[in-house]
C-alpha cells in the first residue's frame, strides 16, 4: 500500500491509541493525540482547527465508535467494552470530506472557440451556448449524457467524477444532501477501495485494536490467525518467525495459520462442487473473499444460490480454533478490510479482525521492533495450495489440483476475475448467457489478496516471497491439517 500523508495521519492515530490502551491512560491521554498537528508544524488542511477536527473523526473510527461523539466519550465507551457491531466498517469522516464539485462535465481552457460548435449541435437538451466565443454549459438543463465531450474535436470538455465515486465499482457512493459523500450500504461490500481513492482521506475503516488489546490485557486467551500473505509484509529481511515472535510479545497466546483453513476450504469446496455442479446448480462461485460474496448477494441476487456454502479459510480456521478451545478468542490478521464485516457475520467462531497496517501500528505503539527479535521456530503446517490462496487464481488452482488428483476435472470450465469491476463485468456476461462457466473465483482486490488495502508491502514483493514460501512448503496435507479438517467438519456453520 502506498504511504501517503493520509496514511501517516491514520497510522499515527492508531499507534497512539495502541499505546494509551496498553498503558491504561486512554481516557486522559486521548486529547494528546490531537497534538499530532501543531500550530507551527506541518499540516495539509487550511488551519490547525480543521486538521484537529478530522483527527477527532479518526480517533472515533479507531475506537470503533460513531463519528460525532466527544472523543473522551468515545474513549470511555471503548474502555467499557462498548463495541457496536452494527456500525458499518467503512464510513465517511464528515470533517474531512471536501464536498468535491459534482458538475460532471466541464469546459476547460482548451476550448478553441471553433465555429462548427459540434458540442452545441450534438446536445439533445440544447444546454450548451456560446458565451464570449466559447462553449458554456447550463447546469439547470444539462442531463450529463456526455455527448458534448465525445463530439468536441479538441477534447476541451472533460468528465469529472469524484475520486471516491470513481473508485467504487458498485455505484455504492453518491453526493448527499450536504454535498458530502454518502455511502449506500445496501450496495457497499466493505472492500475499502474508496478509502484509497479519496485524496482527502475522508473515508476510513473502523478499527478493533482497542478491543483486541483490552482482551489481551484482561488475561483472555486471544489466538492470532495469520493470513498467508504475512510473508514479506514487514520487509524482505524480516523472517516469518520474527513476525510470529512479535505477535506473541504483544500478548497473543498462540499464532495459527489461516492457510490451514484454506486447505480445509479446498477439501470441502471440492466435495461441494462435485455434489452440486451440474446436477443442482449450473455453476458455483468461490466463497473465500467476503467482499466478492457480498457483491454477488447485493448485485446479482439471482446467483446467490450459486455461492459456495463452504466456509472461507478464516471461518474454517476460526471453527478449528474454537473446536479445540471454546473459550479462546479468535483474531484474524491479514490484508483485508472486508474481513471485519465477515467477523461480525460469524460471531460463533470469530471475535476480532485487523489488518497488517494495524498490526504494525500496535508494534510501534508498544515499542516492539520485530527486526531485532529472535525468530520463533517456525515450520508451516499448510500445503503449498493453501499458502497460495492470496495469489491470482490461488483458490481455483488449489481446487483444480485436488480435483485433478481425484480425476474429476475433465471438461470443467473455470473462470477468474480480480477487482470488483472485472467481477461485475464477467458476472454480467454470465447473466447474459455469453460466458459459460462451471466454477468462478472472484476476488475484490486487483491482483488478489496480496494487494489488499490493509497491506504494508508492495504486492510484487509479497507475490515473489509468498510464491517461494509456498514452493518450500510440504506438498501433502499435514497431520495438523487432517486434524483441523475433522474439527471443522464437526463444527459446521
Amino acid at each position: 500500500m502506498e504511504t501517503t500523508q493520509v496514511a501517516n495521519f491514520r497510522r499515527n492515530v492508531l499507534r497512539q491509541i495502541a499505546r494509551y490502551v496498553w498503558d491504561g491512560t486512554l481516557e486522559e491521554g486521548v486529547y494528546n493525540i490531537l497534538n499530532i498537528v501543531k500550530e507551527d508544524g506541518p499540516r495539509v488542511r487550511c488551519c490547525v482547527h480543521k486538521e484537529r477536527a478530522v483527527l477527532k473523526n479518526r480517533i472515533q473510527m479507531a475506537l470503533w465508535q460513531e463519528t460525532g461523539i466527544h472523543i473522551v466519550e468515545a474513549a470511555k465507551r471503548a474502555l467499557s467494552g462498548n463495541f457496536e457491531k452494527d456500525l458499518p466498517v467503512m464510513d465517511v469522516l464528515p470533517d474531512a470530506c471536501d464536498a468535491c464539485p459534482i458538475d460532471k462535465y466541464y469546459v476547460t481552457d482548451l476550448c478553441r472557440h471553433c465555429i462548427q460548435h459540434k458540442c452545441m449541435e450534438h446536445c439533445p437538451k440544447h444546454a450548451i451556448s456560446i458565451q464570449n466565443g466559447r462553449a458554456d454549459i447550463d447546469r439547470d438543463i444539462c442531463i450529463e449524457c456526455g455527448r458534448c465531450a465525445k463530439s468536441c474535436p479538441y477534447g476541451a470538455i472533460i468528465e469529472i467524477t469524484r475520486p471516491c465515486i470513481k473508485s467504487c465499482a458498485l455505484d455504492a457512493m453518491s453526493s448527499g444532501p450536504d454535498k458530502r459523500t454518502f455511502i449506500h450500504y445496501d450496495k457497499c461490500v466493505s472492500c475499502g477501495n474508496c478509502r484509497e481513492g479519496c485524496p482527502f482521506g475522508a473515508l476510513d475503516e473502523r478499527s478493533m485494536i482497542a478491543q483486541i488489546l483490552l482482551a489481551i490485557k484482561a488475561g483472555k486467551k486471544v489466538v492470532a490467525m495469520l493470513a498467508p500473505s504475512f510473508v514479506g509484509q514487514f520487509g524482505a529481511k524480516v523472517q516469518p518467525g520474527q513476525i510470529i515472535a512479535g505477535i506473541k510479545k504483544i500478548g497473543f497466546a498462540e499464532v495459527v495459520e489461516v492457510a490451514v483453513g484454506a486447505d480445509i476450504t479446498t477439501i470441502r469446496e471440492a466435495e461441494e462442487f462435485k455434489e452440486k455442479v451440474p446436477e443442482k446448480n449450473e455453476f458455483m462461485t468461490s466463497s473465500c473473499c467476503p467482499a466478492f460474496v457480498e457483491h454477488v448477494k447485493k448485485h446479482f441476487p439471482e446467483f446467490q444460490q450459486n455461492i459456495s456454502e463452504t466456509a472461507s479459510p478464516m471461518v474454517s480456521c476460526g471453527q478449528w480454533v474454537k473446536g479445540k478451545d471454546p473459550e479462546a478468542l479468535t483474531c484474524f490478521i491479514g490484508p483485508c478490510i472486508a474481513k471485519k464485516a465477515e467477523v461480525i457475520h460469524h460471531p460463533e467462531c470469530m471475535d476480532f479482525a485487523m489488518t497488517y497496517e494495524e498490526l504494525a501500528c500496535i508494534f510501534d505503539g508498544l515499542d516492539i521492533d520485530i527486526s531485532s527479535l529472535e525468530a520463533e521456530p517456525y515450520q508451516t503446517t499448510a500445503t503449498a495450495g493453501g499458502i497460495g490462496f492470496p495469489l491470482n487464481r490461488g483458490v481455483q488452482s488449489s481446487l483444480k489440483a485436488l480435483l485433478d488428483k481425484q480425476g474429476n476435472t475433465e471438461n470443467i470450465i473455470m473462470e477468474y476475475a480480480d477487482g470488483l469491476r472485472n467481477c461485475q463485468d464477467k458476472l454480467t456476461l454470465v447473466k447474459q448467457g455469453t460466458l459459460p462457466i462451471d466454477y468462478f473465483e472472484g476476488m475484490a482486490c486487483t491482483n488478489g489478496c496480496v494487494d489488499g488495502p490493509g497491506t504494508l508491502a508492495q504486492q510484487g514483493l509479497t507475490r515473489v516471497m509468498l510464491t517461494k514460501f509456498a514452493q518450500a512448503a510440504e506438498k501433502k496435507v499435514s497431520d495438523e491439517d487432517e486434524e483441523a479438517v475433522k474439527a471443522a467438519e464437526s463444527n459446521p456453520l
